[in-house]
């Protein structure tokens, strides 16, 4: 199923249909400010390990990201944000940025496993933030990636569906994506650390 929503007033019956879809195990794809992403509501298991299927990868090996509406979830899923941390993320959140934090014991066992970290994303487009809003909690997030095309990350939701459409349960078309992933930034050891430059400026390290 593809879904067209505009990232200024998206419709709140599309957004109705994806939060159900969310809320009984479903998957779906939607446009970040940077590439189109893949996620699933990260309390269902099942669709944690399908989204690890479709990626063909096993769910323990993967590195899934959060997305979350706001910095107020820090403190559920994150352990020991220190200060700095705290203003750093505030000062260039939402953003094309991926925080990599110490996980606390809330993070889902089908996402943590025996790792001790966990990305934040907080990306700045209202379509996918709308979403997390209202679902309640965050979502988990990777990003589409093709190893074998021209373009390594897919930028035309039609497309898009073409190939992904019977994987998933909907393609949220926001219009064409970004080929460049989010910065990722390591903020679990005494001070942060670059581990991908990405369309977030990396000035703020300096």
């Amino acid at each position: 199923m593809l879904l067209k929503l505009y990232e200024k007033s998206p419709d709140q019956r599309h957004i109705d249909k994806i939060i159900d879809l969310l809320e009984h195990g479903g998957v779906i794809i939607y446009p970040t400010d940077t590439v189109y992403g893949m996620g699933c509501n990260i309390t269902k298991a099942r669709a944690v390990e399908r989204v690890a299927r479709i990626k063909g990868i096993k769910p323990e090996k993967a590195k899934f990201s959060f997305i979350c509406s706001d910095l107020s979830h820090l403190s559920d899923y994150a352990r020991h944000v220190d200060n700095t941390t705290f203003k750093l993320m505030k000062s260039y959140l939402p953003g094309p940025y991926t925080f990599i934090l110490n996980a606390s014991n809330q993070v889902p066992k089908s996402i943590k496993h025996r790792r001790k970290t966990v990305g934040i994303r907080i990306p700045d487009n209202n379509i996918i933030l709308e979403i997390v809003r209202q679902l309640g909690h965050p979502i988990l997030t990777t990003s589409l990636k093709e190893d074998d095309q021209i373009l390594e990350y897919p930028t035309d939701p039609e497309l898009i569906q073409e190939e992904y459409g019977d994987l998933v349960d909907v393609v949220i078309d926001g219009g064409y994506g970004g080929i460049i992933p989010s910065t990722i930034i390591d903020c679990s050891g005494d001070e942060p650390e670059l581990i991908r430059e990405g369309l977030g400026e990396v000035d703020l390290l300096s």
